[in-house]
């Protein structure tokens, strides 16, 4: 079992930045490749970013290359997701998941989730 809580949401006006953060507990840390999602209202869930167990591949969506950086810091049990130049249409809960195989894109495939942070840019 893992078990992840995020955290470092919150309001930011457009062009802004946040930091999330993602803290997992329980099982090896660096056993999971760790992704990020997001849900806007009435829209179904979308892949943001991915990070191998390693950190050393990471992936991403055209609408955030550029723009978002996942990274993350086994001694610390956390993934992050760095996200700069912020669009309104970024607003959403995001969402850290955990795969014990290799992530990607594909929601199916992460076995554990967050409870989700509320992330708004206002215009």
């Amino acid at each position: 079992q893992v078990q992840l809580v995020e955290s470092g949401g919150g309001l930011v006006q457009a062009g802004g930045s946040l930091r999330l953060s993602c803290a997992a507990s329980g099982r090896t840390f660096s056993a999971y490749a760790m992704g990020w999602f997001r849900q806007a209202p009435g829209k179904e869930r979308e892949f943001v970013a991915s990070i191998s167990r390693g950190g050393g591949s990471t992936y991403y969506p055209s609408s955030v290359k550029g723009r978002f950086t996942i990274s993350r810091d086994n001694a610390k049990n956390t993934v992050y997701l760095q996200m700069n130049s912020l669009k309104p249409e970024d607003t959403a809960v995001y969402y850290c998941a955990a795969d014990l195989d290799f992530g990607g894109s594909r929601m199916d495939v992460y076995d554990y989730w967050g409870q989700g942070t509320q992330v708004t840019v206002s215009s």
